[in-house]
């Protein structure tokens, strides 16, 4: 495990919240959305998936430099 592992899962997780965002932003706005709304669920279930494995990892990585 890597700190380039934990940052590219944040990164990844951050990328598809904001596809998530842009979506849920153009429908209160009034234009159509482009996900449907098992769409988007599936897209915020990535999102925080990815940012949990981001978490464990840089965790993982601060615990292995500390001993």
């Amino acid at each position: 495990m890597t700190v380039k592992r934990s940052r590219a899962a944040l990164m990844i997780a951050l990328l598809i919240f904001l596809v998530f965002f842009a979506n849920v932003a153009l429908g209160g706005a009034g234009f159509p959305t482009f996900l449907s709304d098992l769409g988007e669920a599936v897209t915020l279930f990535a999102a925080v998936f990815a940012f949990v494995v981001g978490i464990l990892n840089a965790e993982a990585v601060r615990n292995a430099a500390e001993r």
